[in-house]
C-alpha cells in the first residue's frame, strides 16, 4: 500500500493505513486501513499526515465536522435520538452511502434537557450539524443552536405533520395534540 500523491484510484482502493495518516476529504477509516470514497487522485499531506481524494468528476456531497445535514429520526432512546442521515443542507447531490447519526442528549439543546423525548420523537425531521465522524453508522450531531433541531415535527397520535405554536411547542391540526420539541427557526409548518 505505498500510495503516493498523484496516483488515481478507485472507490474501495486501500490507500493506507491510520498508524500513518489521518482520513480527510473524500477517504474513510475501514477498521485501520483509509480506503477511497470516490474515483479521483491521492494527495497526500505529509506535514499533517493526513490522505485526501481530489474528485475527477461532479462528485455527491459529503460529511466532514461542522456540516449541516438534514435527516429523519429514526429511534428515541434515553440519552441518545438516532438519526437517518439524509443529506447535507442547501446541496441537490445525494451523499456518497447511507450514514446514520446520533444526538446525544448533551447535544440536544443549549441548557439542561431532563428528557429526550420533549426534543425529538421517530419521524421528526431534523436539521442537526456533524461534529465528528467514527465511520458510516456512527455520526455524532449536535442541534445546539438556534437554527438547528426539528424543522418538521410528526404528532406522535395520528402521524401529520404539526403546526409550531410557540418556541418550543406544536400542535397537531388533525387531532389537536399539542407536544414538546426543540425547534429550529427555520421550522416549516
Amino acid at each position: 500500500m505505498k500510495t503516493k500523491t498523484g496516483d488515481f484510484v478507485l472507490p474501495g482502493d486501500a490507500l493506507g493505513v491510520t498508524e500513518e495518516y489521518d482520513p480527510a476529504d473524500w477517504t474513510f477509516d475501514d477498521e485501520g486501513k483509509i480506503r477511497s470514497l470516490v474515483a479521483g487522485t491521492v494527495s497526500l499531506d505529509n506535514r499533517n499526515k493526513r490522505i485526501s481524494i481530489i474528485p475527477k468528476t461532479n462528485y455527491p456531497s459529503i460529511l466532514k465536522n461542522g456540516v449541516v445535514v438534514c435527516g429523519q429520526i429514526s429511534e428515541v432512546r434515553g440519552q441518545r435520538a438516532l438519526m437517518k442521515i439524509e443529506g447535507v443542507k442547501d446541496t441537490k447531490r445525494s451523499l456518497v452511502t447511507n450514514f446514520s447519526g446520533g444526538i446525544h442528549i448533551s447535544q440536544a439543546d443549549k441548557g439542561y434537557v431532563a428528557k429526550l423525548t420533549d426534543e425529538f420523537h421517530i419521524g421528526d425531521l431534523v436539521e442537526a450539524k456533524v461534529t465528528k465522524i467514527i465511520g458510516l453508522d456512527n455520526v455524532d450531531l449536535t442541534t445546539a443552536e438556534k437554527e438547528l433541531g426539528v424543522i418538521k415535527a410528526m404528532c406522535t397520535n395520528c402521524r401529520a405533520y404539526m403546526k409550531q405554536m410557540s418556541k418550543n411547542e406544536v400542535l397537531c391540526p388533525r387531532c389537536g395534540r399539542k407536544e414538546r420539541r426543540k425547534i429550529s427557526s427555520n421550522y416549516e409548518g
